[in-house]
């Protein structure tokens, strides 16, 4: 059977698929109640378990998380003895940012320079709207050729966990012979790309309290602990003059073996400003596949507009670490929090309090379903080769799955390349690429089918 009929078929469902992908970015659904309101992400569930009762899933069912969000569940049954296919998105979001930096409104799909804007356009409400147009395809021209389970997250954003706990309190819900992950993304645009690794991560709060209350900096300053310059002292000591993460304990050296990433093309992607060095040592591949990364994400502090001349009493940021594959998150955890504690200057007192976590990721691309993957992505990207890449990035229920389904085979696509500009100001999609990576995951379906039965 040709690509052809099923590839036209895609082709006129994409008209839908951007009013229906225009309606899932409208909600301002960030799964922190602090930010937005819990109403948003409500909304947005209802919507996904809406679209997947349209399409004739049974049980569909809103699941209330340990972490208080909602993740939807849905299973459409196959021809008897089909093998049961997984297929995750998330419909949490990133928070905007600064709005006034985004050319259109950030919860409303715009189309500009051929590309759809929006909060959520890649990361990942398209990975879902994506799932919508292959299994439509499918149904159109033959029917669903396997079992297919559906779980959409409610706050894979957040790290804080909950799909991964439900998921272990009832593991008969995901069960599946093969896991389809749509939350990552092709190396770039045209280029077919399954991730085999992802980094874990974990995500602390540190507190620095050196006074009983801010004090005159004319008074008191140059000998009073101000416990904002020790945050940023203590900050300073997880990386090395190059930039290079050094957090006590955690190695940092390991190289990538794979796909590699010229420097020139990263600069271009991350839009370094000119005459700006990248930090860190080894391959842009080694630095962001392979070894750990620290950032700082957050620093409460006075800001400089209505700053008065005074000495901070406290001090709290948030530091993420993504942890390399063969590194232990738990582990790093420990280290992270060590460092913490033990680099404090001045004696300054020190609360850590850890706000998420999860394990790095390694798949199997020896797998039959990676077989029956490259042979997909090459029937939807003409004289193009599927190929294998790492992921700076963390999507914690990986290993969650791993764990539970040992036999599953696990493989990662979707539509975050860098063009996408996920987590930033300005997100898009490449409606091609939503095209074209429906219509692979369409013809992975019917080919892992067909490797069933043989």
């Amino acid at each position: 059977m040709t690509a052809r009929p099923i590839s036209e078929t895609i082709a006129s469902l994409m008209p839908r698929a951007k009013a229906e992908l225009a309606e899932l970015v409208a909600f301002q659904s960030v799964a922190d109640p602090a930010q937005f309101p819990r109403s948003e992400c409500e909304a947005a569930a209802n919507w996904v378990a809406d679209a997947l009762r349209a399409e004739g899933f049974q049980d569909v069912a809103l699941l209330g998380t340990p972490d208080g969000t909602q993740s939807v569940y849905g299973l459409l049954p196959g021809p008897v003895g089909a093998p049961t296919v997984l297929l995750y998105a998330h419909y949490d979001v990133q928070p905007p940012l600064d709005e006034s930096a985004w050319l259109s409104p950030p919860f409303e799909l715009t189309e500009r320079d051929g590309r759809w804007f929006g909060r959520g356009a890649a990361d990942c409400k398209g990975g879902f709207i994506m799932h919508l147009l292959a299994l439509r395809a499918l149904k159109a021209d033959g029917g669903v050729p396997v079992s297919v389970k559906v779980i959409a997250e409610g706050s894979e954003e957040q790290g804080t966990g909950g799909l991964e706990r439900y998921a272990e309190a009832h593991p008969e819900l995901l069960t599946a012979d093969t896991i389809v992950i749509g939350d990552t993304g092709n190396f770039r645009v045209g280029l077919p790309t399954v991730t085999a690794t992802l980094r874990g991560m974990t995500m602390l709060r540190v507190t620095l309290d050196t006074l009983e209350g801010n004090l005159h900096s004319g008074q008191f300053g140059g000998a009073a602990p101000d416990a904002l310059a020790a945050m940023i002292q203590l900050l300073a000591s997880l990386r090395a003059e190059d930039g290079t993460t050094t957090v006590d304990g955690l190695t940092a050296d390991a190289e990538w073996e794979g796909l590699q990433y010229p420097e020139g093309d990263f600069r271009k992607d991350a839009k370094v400003l000119d005459g700006v060095e990248l930090i860190g040592t080894g391959t842009v591949a080694d630095r962001i596949w392979a070894r750990p990364a620290v950032t700082v994400i957050g620093i409460d502090c006075p800001p400089v507009v209505g700053a008065t001349p005074s000495l901070q009493a406290s001090a709290r940021a948030q530091i993420s670490l993504r942890v390399p594959p063969g590194q232990d998150a738990a582990a790093a955890t420990e280290l992270l929090t060590a460092h913490l504690r033990a680099h404090a200057p001045w004696g300054a007192r020190v609360s850590v309090e850890q706000v998420g976590q999860g394990q790095p990721f390694r798949a199997d691309t020896s797998s039959p379903a990676y077989t029956s993957m490259a042979r997909a992505m090459e029937a939807a990207y003409p004289g193009e080769k599927m190929q294998t890449s790492g992921m700076g990035g963390s999507i914690p229920l990986c290993n969650t799955l791993a764990a539970l389904y040992p036999e599953a085979e696990i493989l990662l696509i979707g539509l975050s390349e860098p063009e996408a500009q996920i987590h930033a100001v300005n997100e898009s999609v490449s409606p091609e690429e939503l095209e074209r990576l429906s219509l692979a995951e369409a013809l992975f379906l019917r080919n892992y089918a067909e490797s069933k039965q043989s």
